[in-house]
């Protein structure tokens, strides 16, 4: 095995601008497609989350089987940046279509119009971002650089998912008026919007991934045996620390994402007022630049005086505190948009620098499995982050969906110019309103204090017991290759 080197900088700027690339093209999906399918197009909420529902579930077969795919892959270009570049432009082709649906198609078409095109984006999704992933346990030795490269990663997943949190309802809006006809509505124009924008983020995508293929060398790993589905499942099941992130993050993640997936619709159906948007928007920007600043101020600065665990349980506490204020506040009726500026701090902090802390306690479940089952699993186990965190998307969705449904929310499917003026939270019952506001906060509590329990039952993996498993996976290879 060949000795590892440090990147470059110019080679961890291309891994970043990757994630960013990445993490536009995933944040956009997990928080508008459901909305412009139900809200916009009109698909029953019901069965929009059967059908993210039902992609999860075929990604449960999809994504290990990917991950052995990856593993398996010898070519000239090494394992990783072939399927990186295949799944990138195959992803970015389904991304545009799936936001590109066809106005006018009917009820049952534009249901298999949205299956169709989810569950694609899920395939190809998973085809660069297994390989993604691997990268990191494959370029670092463990502890402090595997950590900063990780840090550096999820950093700019969190740059990603915040830029596409902050533009999108700012972007959409102006794509619309400029390529809708002139006497479109509010929802064609919101349409057209997300057609156009959906193309600008995956030119990006793409833009990105390349500039990471050509810049970042694939070095020699240890070597990987090659096994079965069977005999893979078998592995992680063995890999008792693997499982128990992977459950955490299904929990942490379906908390967020619920409150993502309700959060347009607590605008513009129980905010009330006519500028619903702007306020969204506004909401955003502040809730972007916490998130982008946690993980490169916050955490690095708690990093200092707390261990990785410390910070893991201050940010659960800090996120369901900002859960508990939301609620509060939303049952006062306010209307000032700055007041929610209190909760989205604690929410949106916590969840920046809970994708770092996540991400590396999981890249430090490989070397552990390493020693205990003897074979390293690095893809195996990233697949496992592909499909935990598409999971809890799945799962999050069916909740805001039933949600939805029970609570009537949905506009209509007329379209006007009188529509641009609309309050649409006059037409929307209290009950209604008190459903969707105990949906996004009361929920989230309960999966972030499920997830505390478990993981704090079961982790085992402390700043001590990294630092040793990784020097006895060093002086293993060192045994391997004398």
């Amino acid at each position: 095995m060949e000795e590892k080197q440090k990147l470059t900088g110019k080679a961890k700027l291309s891994y970043a601008l990757g994630a960013v690339g990445k993490d536009m093209v995933y944040m956009l999906s997990a928080s508008y497609v459901l909305y412009y399918f139900q809200d916009l197009l009109g698909v029953s909420a019901i069965a929009m989350g059967v059908i993210l529902m039902a992609a999860r579930v075929f990604d449960a077969f999809n994504d290990p089987i990917m991950g052995v795919i990856v593993a398996k892959t010898r070519t000239r270009w090494g394992k990783f940046r072939p399927w990186l570049l295949i799944g990138t432009l195959t992803n970015a082709v389904v991304l545009f279509l799936m936001f590109a649906a066809p106005p006018k198609m009917d009820a049952a078409g534009l249901v298999t119009y949205a299956a169709v095109t989810y569950i694609l984006w899920g395939v190809t999704y998973t085809m660069m971002d297994i390989p993604y992933w691997s990268m990191i346990p494959a370029f670092t030795e463990g502890g402090k650089e595997r950590e900063s490269l990780t840090t550096l990663a999820r950093t700019s997943a969190g740059v990603g998912s915040a830029i596409i949190t902050v533009v999108t309802m700012m972007l959409v809006p102006a794509l619309g008026r400029a390529f809708a006809p002139a006497d479109a509505g509010a929802k064609m124009i919101e349409i057209v919007g997300f057609k156009y924008f959906s193309l600008l983020v995956a030119v990006l995508f793409v833009i990105f991934t390349i500039l990471t293929c050509v810049n970042i060398k694939e070095r020699s790993t240890a070597e990987m045996e090659t096994v079965s589905v069977g005999q893979m499942f078998r592995a992680l099941v063995q890999n008792d620390q693997a499982m128990t992130v992977t459950v955490t993050i299904v929990l942490i993640n379906t908390a967020i994402y619920i409150t993502s997936n309700l959060v347009i619709y607590f605008f513009k159906y129980d905010f009330g007022t006519t500028n619903w948007n702007g306020a969204y928007v506004l909401f955003n920007m502040f809730g972007g630049a916490i998130q982008v600043l946690s993980m490169m101020l916050f955490y690095p600065l708690l990093r200092r005086k707390f261990s990785s665990l410390q910070i893991f349980y201050i940010c659960l506490a800090m996120a369901m505190a900002g859960y508990a204020v939301l609620l509060i506040l939303a049952f006062t009726n306010m209307s000032v948009v700055y007041l929610l500026f209190i909760p989205g701090f604690f929410i949106f902090a916590a969840n920046g620098m809970l994708t770092v802390i996540t991400t590396v306690f999981l890249a430090n479940t490989v070397d552990y499995g390493e020693l205990k089952n003897h074979r390293r699993d690095e893809s195996v186990i990233f697949s496992m982050q592909t499909f935990v965190v598409k999971l809890a998307s799945g799962v999050a969705a069916l909740a805001a969906s039933i949600c939805l449904s029970l609570n009537h929310l949905q506009s209509g499917t007329e379209v006007s110019e009188a529509d641009k003026l609309v309050d649409w939270s006059i037409n929307v019952s209290q009950a209604s309103k008190a459903g969707l506001r105990m949906t996004m906060t009361v929920i989230p509590i309960l999966g972030l204090a499920v997830a505390y329990f478990w993981f704090k039952k079961r982790y085992t993996l402390n700043d001590e017991a990294v630092a040793r498993i990784a020097q006895e996976v060093s002086a293993l290879h060192r045994e391997e290759n004398a």
